[in-house]
């Protein structure tokens, strides 16, 4: 961690992307279990928990004036001798008084380690309700006292702008300056904030940022170029910078952030001619709906693409023919007709996307948000909204991207932290070498799992949901329900307001309330209907008289993709030890059943289980575990994909005297 001290101090610094062979990776994969066996070992965590201990009560006995010298003479000899464990159990002792002086809150010892795991660069896994947003300070003020630029990366600006408010009087006590950046600041407000000390910001903001930057550089000028630009005035080119380089990143929802969001790549565009192709886009949905599914192509939901059959390939052609210009030409034409069908059935509204003032807007499936101005690539986004008949934007084309692998590698050093982490571990240190280190929690958890209910058929399931909560919220226990889509969300309310149950909705149409909803899912009676953003990042506290009920009960309605996202959710309850439950529903017709391996369903056939015997209960668990784990494989292999992709893309341009 010393060694970006000295780096960090240069212009625009940042790491270069590691250049590894297939050979390298399996050498540093086989290792990284053997180093992190060694760093469990050699973590003596008690040693440092009674240094901060002592040291925080020295303290307790000075006076302002010799504080504030002992304040100065930290600053000093953490820019000078860098993180060693003396001035690193100084520096949090500093810290834990200042937090307990400033906001009332005194870092519990878990949270001391938390801090320390994630200065040693690991991704900590601690548990909804610890408090990581004050952990987080525990890194960013030791590592920016000694001068070092620090980034504390969070999924939306909600989170950004509070956290930054909440612990700013932690910064300033300590003299650090606090930037945020949201989205809409222009440019000055983004240098300003970036300039600062620490700054908040969302991952998407300061990816597309440093794009911009990039951009703006070209290729990288070395500091003999700088110089002389300098020299000769052309300082414009560098004023228009808003990072000063990656030197220290904390990234908070670490598993959302490194992982689920690394499938797309993030890419910044400019407006092209198309004006030839808007037509084009609803010529390709009637020849698309023109072709036989089963006959002429094959829609693979598992792998989410089009096969066309040699038998479409020709039909295609004929109809083509009809209609001229660009369809006479065969790659285009099928490319066009392939994405139109993609369009039809595998991007569903409501889903995938929903459809605001007139506009298309993607969901993101892992979080249930909108994801503000994003478009997919290469005329999908155009054929869906040719699909839903609203205006078309023009078709963009490629300025600069980047995957968000390849930016966070780049980062001098990188840490993170987030409440479900364990079973990414692997994919955490094969792709950006982090070790993950599951803290315990601060309290005894009270969390009891409830056993999974199994049905028939979705309407069974949705009838049982709907019971399930009219007697819970018969006893006035709070309930949060996670759902998987938008439209599921809007059914069961629709199911619940029939049934004359009051609740509120939470998804992607609602996102603007998303904070103050979740903030009250721990009130009395509170039914709170939620996508899988289920307010990650925001306490539910429970109401008065709330505990002795038996606390907040969450309901997973559908199980996800990725196991590590129905455990976020029944995360929410049980927090700091309050008492809570969770419980899951299974129908054999979940999204997730259905695009199982046939190899498992050849076994466990959906007709052969019984939802109401013990044994289909196991079936279907068992069924639902190993649909999970080929979900994961697969996506781990998309984002592997991904990487390998976008280091070529870098290779090319490096090569060809490009930027990014």
């Amino acid at each position: 961690m010393s060694r970006i001290l000295a780096q960090s101090r240069g212009f625009y610094p940042e790491r270069e992307a590691p250049d590894e062979t297939g050979l390298d990776r399996a050498v540093v994969n086989t290792l990284g279990h053997l180093r992190r066996v060694h760093l469990l070992r050699e973590m003596r965590l008690r040693t440092m928990l009674r240094n901060v201990e002592r040291v925080g009560k020295e303290i307790e006995g000075l006076g302002d004036a010799e504080r504030e010298w002992q304040l100065r003479s930290l600053r000093r000899d953490l820019r000078v001798h860098g993180f060693t464990p003396d001035l690193v159990c100084r520096a949090f002792a500093v810290i834990r008084a200042v937090s307990q002086s400033c906001l009332g809150l005194r870092p519990y010892d878990v949270q001391l380690i938390g801090g320390w795991a994630m200065l040693q660069g690991m991704i900590a896994e601690m548990r909804t309700g610890e408090g990581k947003t004050l952990v987080a300070t525990l890194p960013a003020c030791t590592v920016a006292l000694a001068g070092v630029p620090v980034h504390v990366i969070t999924v939306n600006d909600y989170l950004a702008q509070r956290d930054a408010d909440w612990m700013r009087p932690v910064y300033e006590a300590l003299g650090l300056t606090v930037g945020t950046i949201v989205q809409g600041m222009e440019l000055d407000e983004r240098r300003h904030a970036y300039s600062c000390d620490v700054t908040y910001c969302t991952n998407k903001e300061i990816v597309f940022d440093y794009l911009r930057d990039r951009l703006q550089l070209g290729r990288r000028p070395g500091p003999v170029e700088t110089r002389v630009q300098r020299m000769f005035g052309k300082k414009a080119r560098l004023s228009e910078l808003r990072l000063r380089g990656l030197c220290f990143g904390i990234v908070d929802e670490a598993d959302s952030v490194l992982i689920d969001e690394a499938r797309t790549p993030l890419i910044i565009s400019g407006v092209g001619d198309n004006r030839y192709q808007k037509e084009a886009y609803g010529q390709a949905l009637e020849l698309g709906d023109r072709l036989d599914s089963g006959a002429d192509y094959y829609v693979d939901f598992t792998k989410k693409r089009i096969e066309m059959t040699d038998g479409g390939k020709e039909r295609l052609e004929d109809l083509g023919e009809e209609l001229g210009g660009i369809w006479n030409a065969r790659l285009r034409r099928e490319e066009l007709v392939r994405l139109a069908l993609a369009a039809r059935h595998l991007y569903t509204r409501d889903k995938h996307y929903v459809v605001r003032d007139e506009k298309v807007e993607i969901v993101d499936e892992y979080t249930g948000r909108i994801m503000p101005n994003r478009s997919w690539e290469g005329g999908l986004h155009q054929l869906v909204e040719a699909k839903e008949g609203v205006e078309l934007t023009a078709e963009t084309e490629v300025l600069g991207r980047i995957s968000y692998q390849r930016f966070f590698r780049r980062y001098l050093a990188l840490a993170g932290m987030t409440g479900t982490a364990k079973e990414a571990t692997a994919e955490f240190w094969s792709v950006y070498r982090r070790d993950v280190m599951r803290i315990r929690t601060n309290r005894k958890m009270c969390l009891r799992g409830l056993p999974t209910r199994v049905y028939s058929t979705i309407d069974e399931k949705w009838e049982a949901i709907v019971e399930r909560i009219r007697a819970l919220h018969g006893e006035g226990r709070p309930i949060l329900v996670g759902t998987r889509t938008v439209a599921a969300s809007e059914h069961l309310a629709r199911l619940l307001a029939e049934a004359e149950i009051p609740c509120r909705v939470l998804n992607a149409l609602q996102d603007d309330h998303e904070a103050e909803i979740v903030a009250e899912a721990g009130q009395s009676g509170q039914v709170t209907v939620a996508t899988n953003m289920a307010g990650r990042g925001t306490d539910i506290k429970l109401g008065d008289g709330v505990a002795e009920l038996g606390g907040l009960h969450v309901m997973i309605t559908e199980p996800h993709d990725a196991g590590r996202i129905d455990r976020q959710l029944w995360g929410r309850a049980g927090r700091q030890g309050d008492p809570g439950s969770y419980e899951t529903f299974l129908s054999m017709e979940d999204e997730l059943l259905r695009s199982s391996p046939a190899r498992v369903l050849g076994i466990f056939g959906r007709k052969q289980v019984r939802p109401h015997s013990a044994l289909g209960r196991a079936l279907a668990r068992a069924l639902v575990r190993r649909s999970q784990h080929a979900a994961e494989r697969r996506h781990f292999r998309i984002r592997k994909d991904l990487l390998q992709l976008d280091e070529n893309v870098m290779r090319s341009l490096a090569f060809s005297g490009r930027g990014e």
